[in-house]
């Protein structure tokens, strides 16, 4: 579970070893994309390396390897650490997400991509303009949470 403990802490700098790195923001397209390779890397049986963390943020962005290269993802995987959503495995250069940092990245990217984001666009616009034929559960809920969202936003004149 995320707390609220965890969102106030996450932008603020912390400590790994001797060496002070920044916060995280998942506001940010890149650390976005290193907390979803981290998703998708973490059922790698042995870990993963930085190399292939940034493999895999590249192949998600289309960049270069000179806009992001395995040194970039080294310390994107420092900034997890510190958070405590990663961990080095043993006295390798590989890692592994912790399975409290892996509930965290996920809630975290599934609350922006799937309920704040949307909702903001509804806001924007009274209806969606298609639906699921076959809705799952978990549409309906999101379609419960945007329908309430909705209804709260436009007493408070925030919705279109």
């Amino acid at each position: 579970m995320v707390g609220d403990e965890t969102l106030e802490s996450l932008p603020l700098p912390t400590q790994v070893g001797k060496t002070k790195v920044g916060g995280i923001d998942f506001n940010k397209p890149r650390m976005r994309r290193v907390a979803e390779a981290v998703q998708a890397l973490s059922t790698a049986p042995t870990g993963f390396t930085a190399s292939e963390l940034a493999e895999k943020v590249r192949a998600m962005s289309g960049e270069a390897e000179s806009a992001y290269g395995a040194r970039r993802a080294a310390y994107d995987l420092k900034k997890l650490r510190g958070k405590g959503m990663v961990r080095k495995i043993r006295t390798s250069r590989r890692y592994e997400p912790e399975p409290a940092g892996l509930r965290a990245i996920t809630a975290l990217l599934v609350l922006r991509e799937k309920v704040i984001r949307p909702l903001l666009a509804a806001s924007q616009r009274p209806e969606p303009q298609t639906k699921a034929n076959h809705p799952t559960p978990v549409d309906q809920y999101y379609e419960h949470l945007r329908v309430g969202m909705r209804d709260l936003f436009t007493p408070l004149g925030i919705a279109a």
